[in-house]
């Protein structure tokens, strides 16, 4: 392969925005794949991890649910696998637990041999078909008429993988700037003169992985907003010891292929404790966490943008349903008794929430796999849902090899 042109100049280097764990992982990547560049990633927050890495499940995700071929399902087998090997690399508290995926209906059965089906052609390993008697051995509180058992999964410890990834970049010379904001991104020769903060850098490439404002980031960079990030509210609650002691592993539904989301679940957590969850709702701030939270320009950009108004009129139920189930205890309530009846409201406490960076395309279809513009001199990262945090370091040796492809 030819050398990369970027690097033929002593004064090569390369800029992340966002540090969340993808673009920690990209930083991370490029210090190992170019170590004589200069490496710098801006963070706004005053540290890393603040926003989706720091507010999700903790899963670790094998990749039983995408569709073969997509890049989803390629990503994510290997990604699991790559995030295992750095947690145990660098003693990170990480568990293969197992997931069950469980049908409680006679119509999802074949929506369940389907998803075993994609895990198989998936790679993933030990899948096991379960009858009600096996389900009862695995989880006993558990109210199934089959499931599909995935040993790979697990759960870990994201803010911990992204403070070691800030500990590897800043070993290997790079520069983690947090508190750094990018104002600006001004073109200068093949690259960028870039001010975030009270730095002004230059770069000659830029990753844009800035996760919630990943597509402000691009309008920044000069390029048009096709896609819109809709900021989507998961809350979740979690069980008191009581209700906890219900749940020995991680308990999913079997997805409702008429609505976008995965439906809530139960996911122990890797300090301890059940989380139960989430729903999805409309934030009211990209970095909404509850109600309370209201942000005028970004409640305007979701409004004006016409996408928005096509993804409602298809979804006109799940979105009335997603706020009910938000505002009453009850109704949230119902939806975990299908997984498990035992569960009661006295087992609810209040839990935390996240705010999942959701691309939606101007015809009102939610992109469901990783998404990027890429430029000869930059490469936005514009859609990367779960299981992004898993296969970070996957997706970023994917991304950093787009870039080196595309060199003349």
């Amino acid at each position: 392969m030819a050398p990369d042109p970027l690097l033929k100049s002593a004064h090569a280097s390369y800029a992340i925005v966002g540090g969340g764990i993808i673009g920690l992982a990209v930083a991370y990547q490029l210090t190992k794949t170019y170590p004589d560049a200069k490496i710098t990633l801006f963070e706004k927050e005053s540290e890393v991890g603040q926003h989706q890495s720091g507010h999700n499940s903790g899963v670790l995700h094998a990749g039983l649910y995408y569709k073969p071929g997509s890049l989803k399902a390629k990503l994510a087998t290997t990604g699991i696998r790559r995030m295992v090997q750095f947690c145990q690399e660098n003693g990170i508290l990480h568990e293969r637990c197992g997931k069950l995926v469980v049908a409680t209906e006679g119509d999802e059965i074949p929506r369940l041999k389907e998803l075993l089906a994609r895990g198989e052609a998936n790679g993933l390993q030990g899948l096991r078909w379960c009858g009600p008697e096996q389900i009862r051995e695995r989880e006993p509180h558990v109210a199934g008429l089959a499931g599909v058992e995935v040993p790979e999964e697990g759960i870990v410890d994201y803010p911990a993988v992204c403070r070691k990834l800030v500990e590897l970049i800043r070993a290997a010379g790079g520069r983690v700037l947090t508190g750094a904001g990018v104002r600006s991104m001004k073109p200068q020769g093949r690259g960028w003169l870039i001010q975030a903060g009270e730095h002004e850098v230059e770069a000659s490439f830029i990753f844009n992985c800035a996760g919630l404002q990943c597509d402000r980031v691009l309008e920044l960079a000069g390029e048009t907003r096709a896609a819109r990030i809709v900021p989507f509210r998961g809350e979740y609650f979690m069980l008191t010891p009581e209700g906890a002691s219900l749940v020995k592993h991680l308990i999913y539904p079997v997805p409702d292929p008429k609505f976008p989301f995965l439906g809530v679940h139960y996911t122990r957590m890797i300090h301890g404790g059940v989380e139960a969850g989430p729903n999805a709702v409309l934030a009211t701030a990209r970095e909404g966490y509850s109600w309370r939270k209201f942000v005028a320009a970004d409640v305007a950009d979701v409004f004006t943008f016409p996408g928005f108004w096509k993804f409602l009129r298809k979804y006109p139920s799940m979105a009335f349903y997603e706020v009910k189930r938000s505002l009453i205890k009850e109704e949230f309530c119902k939806s975990l008794q299908r997984l498990i009846p035992a569960i009661e409201l006295k087992h609810l406490t209040p839990g935390g929430a996240g705010v999942r960076a959701q691309a939606l395309s101007p015809d009102g279809t939610l992109l469901q796999d990783f998404d990027f513009v890429l430029r000869q001199n930059a490469l936005h990262l514009i859609n990367a849902p779960s299981p992004g945090a898993t296969a970070s370091l996957a997706i970023a040796d994917y991304l950093i090899d787009q870039v080196r492809i595309q060199q003349p």
